[in-house]
């Protein structure tokens, strides 16, 4: 046989070395993602709600716990892991195994606490494998009934006539109650003064009794207090009437380009499978699309409104890019 031309032999060497990387190549990319077939394993997922018991981000969590506890063959389990405005239950998940045995549940004091935060043991948007987002809501701009303010005009021309003389409550500093006053100060150039308290329905309290003259609070809360007389709602913070509110305006029809919609999201840590993610995300999705789950969900007030990973992801980040403006804007005090 013939000695193969000195052109021949590179040829052969490339196909000796370039048929069986093909052919591993090729069973790569047809092995599927291991994840997807055996995720869940044989043992409860815990949901952790970074917040105490018996708030809405828990009671909505522990309503979609069991019905998705169901489509997976496996106990989903809320967990509360409470304190230092979520930090503690957010860090748990975020250093927990990548599994999809450890999901967080989050709600829009997640982006705020971000924004006022200087040193998180955690990156809020590159250290978890966000999932979907699960409901949107808006807040309430209330008053006294009795306080003589009647509309977000004579709520703006007051707070310009007087800087600073009135004031507004939220359930603390950095929370979204509290940035979502700042930024309607910010856009209509009114001074307010703030008076933070430790979370629960103290500010709601103190507005009926007069000593908080304006709170930002959820539909849910103020519905009861606006049916009595005991508030008056001047405005919803969404782009559209609030269900609960129907004839009570948008706060953008005064202030163009207001909005503030708080909600909530599923999320894991950053490195769980995408077959994983993927599962979890049509597993949810079709839990909310369950007739009296999405009734009972819309009657509290909210917009149930699942979401792609790539869209709860960007969310997340343009709100904590939204306050953070805000907070510097405002000369807010982080953490």
């Amino acid at each position: 046989m013939l000695n193969p031309s000195k052109h021949e032999r590179p040829r052969r060497l490339r196909s000796v070395i370039v048929q069986p990387a093909c052919v591993l190549l090729a069973l790569l990319c047809a092995t599927p993602l291991p994840a997807a077939e055996s995720y869940p394993a044989a043992r409860p997922i815990r949901l952790v709600s970074p917040f105490a018991a018996g708030g809405s981000t828990d009671t909505v969590g522990r309503l979609l716990a069991p019905r998705l506890g169901e489509r997976l063959g496996q106990n989903v389990i809320v967990e509360n892991r409470p304190g230092a405005g979520g930090l503690i239950g957010t860090s748990f998940v975020a250093k927990a195994t990548p599994d999809g045995h450890t999901l967080l549940f989050i709600s829009g004091a997640f982006t705020a606490h971000s924004a006022v935060t200087k040193n998180l043991p955690y990156d809020p948007v590159r250290d978890f494998a966000w999932v979907t987002m699960v409901l949107s809501y808006p807040f309430v701009v209330v008053v006294r009934y009795d306080s003589g303010l009647q509309t977000v005009g004579d709520l703006i021309a007051a707070a310009k006539k007087n800087p600073r003389r009135l004031n507004y409550g939220s359930v603390g500093t950095g929370s979204v109650f509290h940035l979502a006053a700042e930024l309607f100060g910010s856009m209509t150039g009114t001074e307010m003064t703030h008076i933070p308290f430790k979370g629960g329905s103290e500010p709601n309290t103190e507005l009926i009794a007069g000593r908080l003259d304006v709170i930002f609070t959820t539909a849910t809360t103020a519905y009861p207090q606006v049916e009595a007389r005991r508030m008056r709602a001047l405005a919803v913070t969404s782009l559209q009437p609030a269900p609960q509110f129907p004839n009570v305006p948008t706060l953008a029809q005064s202030v163009p380009g207001y909005e503030v919609l708080s909600f909530n999201g599923i999320g894991s840590p950053r490195a769980t499978p995408r077959g994983t993610v993927a599962r979890l995300n049509r597993e949810i999705r079709a839990v909310l699309e369950q007739p009296d789950l999405r009734k009972r969900l819309t009657e509290q007030g909210n917009d149930v409104q699942p979401s792609t990973p790539e869209e709860l992801t960007r969310k997340v980040a343009d709100d904590i890019r939204k306050w953070q403006r805000i907070v510097a804007e405002r000369n807010i005090d982080v953490q």
